[in-house]
């Protein structure tokens, strides 16, 4: 197995596959790259045998931006039998993986792989019984053990790997689960929830997330993502010529100011989040986060940079320097946390936390 397998949103392959052949050539990893457009997955095919486990161990996936999930794997298996596909799979697996902790039969994020999910859900039950039979899978799901991925392309074509579970993403498909509030005012909502799920340990939701934290959300009309904000019980300025959804303002927890989000800064020092979905230029929204943070303005933010429609992974590249760069410069110790979120769409989203001390 000397390649691995990423997913990403589809129409983002060039992305995925220019970040992680970054990521592999700064570790002195050299392959090459299979894609085809819309696909919703890449291949990093590795030149010396035993990189592609060194890859998914010495890569830290979180700081990976375009992928969504990230597995060694070997060679495409293909003409599958309908009548036998558990056979070949337990065989291509056997010498390669042993004792893994759980198994995903996933397929791309696209709209034509949708199709085999049913399949796969179905599938997923003898595929185990036969694994534990051969003693490749544990008998109890164990979450700190490696994961068995297979990526179903169509059904009779699959690829076949391992994850580490430090090192990977901890959903079906690299895809957080949420359901959408139908009380909010904007799906862009799951936006930032799904922010806080992927950015945010769980273990520390009750102090960064609590009640009573003051936020500000810079272009905030309906209020998506105020609603998140009250939903946990923060008292928010949203900032937005336009307005506010009623039954947010309702709450008592908002106070609305009609200005410009560019030009607005709070009048107390006690902000603890900023968050920010507004469109425009990316390193106009950097530069307008950079200040915040050197200000000493708020302690954590949350913002997402909309990308052009050429030289995307470029564009962010440089805005992500200019982040850090100014940062450090002003001596702003700071951890930085990007993603293209499953609920982002031609955006990436950037989570910032200042550390004091």
């Amino acid at each position: 197995m000397n390649r691995i397998i990423l997913y990403c949103r589809s129409g983002f392959e060039k992305e995925c596959a220019a970040e992680i052949t970054d990521k592999a050539n700064e570790l002195g990893i050299y392959g090459f790259v299979k894609l085809n457009p819309m696909s919703a997955y890449v291949e990093f095919e590795c030149y010396q045998d035993g990189e592609a486990e060194k890859l998914v161990k010495e890569i830290n996936f979180k700081t990976l931006i375009f992928a969504r999930q990230m597995f060694v794997a070997g060679p495409e298996l293909t003409n599958l039998s309908n009548q036998d596909r558990i056979t070949p799979i337990v065989n291509a697996i056997k010498g390669n993986i042993s004792r893994a902790g759980s198994l995903r039969v996933e397929i791309p994020d696209t709209n034509e792989a949708k199709e085999l999910a049913n399949f796969c859900r179905k599938f997923t039950v003898p595929l185990r019984q036969a694994l534990r039979a051969n003693q490749i899978l544990l008998k109890v799901e164990n979450p700190l053990k490696p994961v068995i991925h297979l990526l179903f392309i169509d059904s009779t074509r699959c690829f076949i790997g391992y994850s580490y579970s430090n090192n990977n993403s901890p959903f079906y498909m690299g895809i957080p689960r949420l359901k959408f509030p139908v009380d909010a005012p904007s799906r862009s909502t799951l936006k930032l929830e799904e922010a806080f799920h992927v950015f945010i340990p769980y273990e520390e939701w009750d102090e960064r997330l609590k009640g009573g934290l003051n936020a500000v959300d810079l272009g905030a009309s309906p209020g998506g993502w105020t609603y998140q904000l009250v939903k946990r019980s923060m008292m928010v300025s949203a900032v937005d010529n336009g307005p506010i959804n009623k039954s947010l303002m309702e709450t008592g927890q908002v106070k609305h100011f009609q200005e410009d989000g560019f030009k607005f800064r709070p009048k107390k020092n006690s902000i603890y989040w900023l968050v920010c979905d507004m469109v425009e230029k990316p390193a106009k929204v950097t530069a307008l986060m950079i200040d915040w943070l050197v200000s000493g303005l708020c302690r954590e933010a949350i913002f997402n940079l909309k990308l052009p429609m050429k030289k995307r992974y470029e564009e962010v590249k440089q805005n992500m320097f200019f982040l850090q760069e100014q940062l450090k410069e002003h001596r702003v110790n700071a951890q930085i946390q990007a993603k293209q979120l499953y609920h982002d769409r031609e955006e990436i989203t950037i989570h910032v936390q200042r550390i004091w001390g």
